[in-house]
């Protein structure tokens, strides 16, 4: 250990003697988690304001040898956590403010909602939203596309780049908007940038790998770029990093779970060492009925606590939003859900079809968890039916493949969670065999193509839904619970008298 610690002494000793040292600390695909949160067996983990504990550490330890230190978002701020979805991300944007946040990627769900809310958000940061590759009608930038900053011994370029695949995942709200090619941008750009500074990072929304899909730029398609020394990714949610082409290229997971550390030593222009490593974000390991923190545990910031209890009050309030009214019982009960159609379970299953405009909608009804009386229905009604967080996950199948996805769900018994609820097919089985299927009251065509929508859930092959896995689809970010919302409040006009509680699946 004492060797140990006289190596890295020496090697600090030499990089602030001929050169300079950069810390780049990053996070990504946050998606509204600005408080700590549970996950099963691993409580209290994540919260921004633990992240501004670590950032305030590593500035401090950095800062005192000498080095730079800078703090980057790689994408998705948005869509995620009810109490900032409802506040429109703020609590997320004050809490980076608070940490000092350089810049931020604009992800594809920064346009999961309407452009009034992405340009509040953008006026409430501190740091600038970056995107290169995204343009107006007329070809100029929407987004500033990098900034240059002089930190004193170096100057670094930091370049934006957000997923094309944004055309196909977020269309709603991007009237006006066309995305170039990230990786022609880049090859046009980053040279030019490279002759201003000593360090160009590429701060990508964007596929981890190799590419797959044409004309999708991949993380590793732009580390081979001239002129990019480093790439910090977004979007597929890896943790770890990776070197191509002699270029580093790191992303720190999800949800804020940990932090990405990468140390650069820096000569002449020139990267000659740097490490990577993923700061767990109070993670822990259950072992022999106790929990071990893997890594060191860390103190919430006091200040930016304060202020995001503050939106956490907020964000309670906002969940007694009313954003309907029943004069029906919507039948959410266990058993029934589990075991034929009800009108609540048709409703939701409608409004998942209507969110995207599917030809079909597929549910599993284990993920229904509560009914709704008559009365004033909120927005913590519908979180209580649907609690899970689910996305909708939008697929174009055959109908051969959709026959695959029914046979299936024929032989589920009744009072099992895979139960499927189904919106724009009607369907009987008998004897566990599907005899028929009707789309829209039309048999359906097994070489005809659909579009189908299910949860990311099922997608996953959750609920023994294994086929879903093996075909390619994409998961549109959208919540189940605020496609419901949605639904009741424009096409239903806030008001529920009557709803199709017929059966869409019968057993023979």
């Amino acid at each position: 250990m004492r060797k140990f610690l006289v190596i890295l002494l020496a090697l600090l000793i030499t990089a602030l003697l001929l050169g300079a040292r950069l810390t780049i600390l990053h996070v990504n695909d946050t998606h509204g988690h600005a408080w700590a949160f549970d996950e099963y067996r691993n409580p209290g983990i994540g919260g921004l304001a633990t992240i501004a504990t670590i950032v305030e550490e590593v500035k401090r330890e950095v800062e005192s040898q000498g080095g730079y230190v800078i703090f980057l978002h790689a994408g998705d701020l948005n869509t995620g956590v009810p109490e900032s979805d409802l506040q429109d991300a703020i609590p997320d944007i004050v809490g980076f403010n608070m940490m000092g946040l350089k810049a931020m990627a604009v992800g594809n769900h920064e346009f999961d909602n309407p452009r009034e809310v992405l340009e509040k958000q953008m006026k409430f940061a501190d740091f600038p939203f970056l995107s290169a590759n995204i343009v107006k009608e007329d070809g100029e930038p929407f987004f500033n596309p990098y900034i240059v900053e002089d930190l004193g011994e170096l100057k670094i370029a930091i370049i934006g780049f957000t997923t094309e695949e944004t055309e196909i995942l977020e269309p709603l709200y991007l009237e006006g908007l066309k995305f170039e090619n990230a990786l022609k941008v880049a090859q046009k750009i980053a040279p030019e940038l490279k002759k201003q500074a000593d360090v160009v990072i590429a701060l990508a929304h964007l596929d981890w790998g190799e590419p797959k899909k044409e004309d999708i730029t991949t993380t590793h398609q732009l580390a081979g770029v001239e002129g990019i020394d480093v790439v910090i990714a977004g979007h597929s949610h890896v943790l770890g990093s990776d070197v191509v082409d002699g270029k580093i290229i790191a992303s720190a997971g999800e949800y804020g779970k940990y932090v990405g550390r990468l140390d650069l030593d820096i000569e002449d222009g020139k990267i000659v060492a740097w490490h990577w490593e993923a700061i767990p974000v109070n993670l822990k390991v259950y072992e022999n009925e106790k929990y071990r923190y893997l890594g060191k545990p860390y103190l919430e910031n006091r200040y930016v606590a304060k202020a995001l209890e503050y939106f956490k009050k907020v964000g309670n309030e906002k969940l007694d939003t009313v954003i309907g009214e029943t004069k029906i019982y919507l039948d959410g009960e266990r058993e029934h859900v589990r075991s034929k159609s009800t009108n609540l379970a048709n409703l939701i299953v409608d409004a998942m079809r209507w969110k995207v405009g599917a030809d079909i909608a597929f549910t599993n009804g284990g993920g229904i968890r509560a009914s709704i009386k008559p009365g004033k229905i909120t927005v913590r009604d519908i979180l209580t039916v649907l609690p899970f967080g689910n996305t909708l996950y939008v697929l174009e199948l055959t109908g051969e493949q959709i026959m695959k996805v029914l046979e299936y769900a024929a032989t589920i018994p009744e009072g099992k969670g895979a139960f499927l609820q189904v919106s724009g097919l009607t369907w009987k089985s008998k004897d566990g065999k599907v005899v028929e299927v009707l789309v829209n009251g039309e048999p359906l065509d097994p070489e005809k193509k659909y579009k189908v929508v299910t949860n990311n859930y099922m997608a996953g092959g959750g609920d023994g839904y294994v086929m879903f896995k093996e075909w390619d689809g994409y998961d549109t970010g959208y919540l189940m619970s605020d496609a419901v919302i949605e639904y009741i409040q424009n096409v239903l006009n806030g008001k529920i008298e009557e709803y199709d509680d017929s059966q869409r699946y019968v057993r023979e």
